[in-house]
């Protein structure tokens, strides 16, 4: 625990920055949400009073009047580069939401910009994930060997992108994308906030592309809403050289003539006669754990742990008490190769990425 909370400001006022302010007033001995600005005083005013925070109209003003240690950008992808640049402007580091650009050359001019600053880091939250986490942490301890793919299932574009690169050990270099849409009806019952009542299948594309990234493998496969629309599983796979992590099973070769299957179990609290708050504990294999969860007791589902897991990360980076969460080179790597996933589903050709001049990044 710090001596004093890590004040940050926001920029944004809609569902993600919301994120944000609301895991800041449940962690308050380490965070504290400073002061809002809106893309309109008039939306910014909600915001604040909604939050009981001060509004602002510009990141110059809020900088200037609260000192924050750093900003959290959750606007549209087409503002994000200005709010990040403004940031940059006045040395205030900046943890910007995905993508940090809509396109190639938008990603080329934010690098340009503002990469030598070092001072920008992405808010890729899946990696951070409960399971995802518990995952990369078997496939680094050698488990199943050398990871040679990863299948990816249940969330889009970068998000996606950011899991291979994570689990393959994928940095800067050429990726070449083979995709291809189909079109087929689907029911969808769920969107983000609400049941729609609808059961009428409706036309749903789902993308699937191949990524060879050199040093491995990826596989792409979306579909429209897939994140919440619960008729769709959400699945992963990590192959190794000596086994593979399927969801939550790892089948892996131990000895001589000795292959085993074994699951990786979350410990949930609060069923049946377990009186503790509803909560995730641990995820284990056997008597290994895997992952704990930083925050017990408050409740969180895994997209709250995983966020405010990134916040704590940015916040000891910006004491100087860890690495950085998760530089913009590596937000503008994911984005480009997801960007080759749409352009190769658009062309029917397969799309190869240059090597970007983040390459050469300030990690």
């Amino acid at each position: 625990m710090t001596a004093t909370p890590a004040r940050f400001g926001v920029v944004g006022t809609g569902w993600r920055a919301q994120f944000y302010l609301r895991l800041a007033r449940l962690l308050p001995t380490e965070l504290e949400a400073v002061g809002i600005v809106g893309h309109t005083p008039g939306a910014g005013e909600q915001a604040a009073t909604r939050w009981d925070l001060p509004a602002y109209v510009s990141i110059e003003d809020l900088v200037a009047s609260r000192r924050p240690a750093f900003i959290v950008s959750a606007v549209p992808w087409a503002v994000t580069p200005v709010v990040t640049q403004a940031a940059i402007a006045l040395e205030v580091p900046i943890l910007c939401e995905t993508p940090p650009a809509p396109d190639l050359e938008g990603l080329r001019r934010l690098w340009q910009s503002v990469g030598a600053s070092g001072l920008v880091q992405v808010a890729e939250q899946y990696p951070l994930m409960p399971s995802h986490a518990s995952r990369l942490a078997l496939a680094r301890s050698g488990a199943i060997g050398k990871i040679t793919s990863v299948q990816v299932s249940s969330t889009h574009g970068y998000h996606a992108v950011g899991l291979m690169r994570a689990f393959l050990g994928s940095r800067f270099e050429r990726a070449t994308v083979s995709a291809r849409t189909f079109v087929a009806p689907l029911m969808n019952p769920l969107v983000r906030d609400a049941w729609t009542d609808d059961d009428q299948p409706k036309d749903a594309t789902t993308t699937i592309a191949t990524i060879d990234f050199e040093g491995g493998m990826g596989l792409y496969d979306f579909t429209d809403n897939q994140w919440h629309n619960q008729l769709r599983s959400r699945r992963i796979v990590i192959r190794g050289s000596a086994g593979e992590i399927v969801d939550d099973e790892v089948v892996r070769l131990t000895g001589p003539r000795t292959i085993v299957r074994s699951p990786l179990v979350r410990r949930q609290t609060g069923y049946d006669l377990d009186l503790d708050a509803f909560d995730t504990d641990h995820i284990s294999l056997g008597d290994t754990i895997l992952y704990r969860n930083p925050f017990p007791g408050l409740r969180f589902n895994d997209e709250e742990i995983a966020i405010s897991t990134m916040l704590m990360g940015m916040a000891a980076w910006c004491r100087g008490d860890g690495p950085p969460p998760y530089p913009l080179a590596d937000g503008c790597q994911d984005h480009l190769v997801s960007l080759a996933i749409d352009e190769s589903a658009s062309s029917g050709a397969p799309v190869t990425t240059s090597v970007e001049a983040w390459a050469a990044g300030i990690d």
